[in-house]
């Protein structure tokens, strides 16, 4: 099985920035793609970025492209989510998430994760 811990959820003033830490224990070897979703208050929970813990791949939800960035540290077993230009609207609790191998296309669908944190909370006040 697969670990997750997710850190760095705080409250923020709206444009500010923030970085998320998600780090990864136990069998990490057979689960080489994380991302991170998002769940606001009375709203589905929804996809904000995934990567490849090769790297090579990343992908973005689209009301999160051009502010966030994701990238890993494979020797640490952990990946980042850096956020600017933050929005009121960014305001949810983030999960960090694991899977095996998912195809890019398929990186921003829940069900290919099989491996989630408890989510850590991050506030923007407008």
């Amino acid at each position: 099985q697969v670990h997750l811990v997710e850190s760095g959820g705080a409250l923020v003033q709206a444009g500010g920035s923030l970085r998320l830490s998600c780090a990864a224990s136990g069998r990490t070897s057979s689960h080489t793609a994380m991302g991170w979703f998002r769940q606001a208050p009375g709203k589905e929970r929804e996809f904000v970025a995934a990567i490849s813990m090769s790297g090579i791949m990343t992908a973005y939800g689209d009301s999160v492209k051009g502010r966030f960035t994701i990238s890993s540290d494979n020797a640490k077993n952990t990946i980042y989510l850096q956020m600017h230009s933050l929005k009121f609207e960014d305001t949810a609790v983030y999960y960090c998430a694991a899977g095996r191998p998912i195809p890019i296309q398929a990186m921003d669908a829940q069900s290919q994760y099989d491996a989630w944190g408890q989510g850590t909370q991050v506030t923007v006040s407008s």
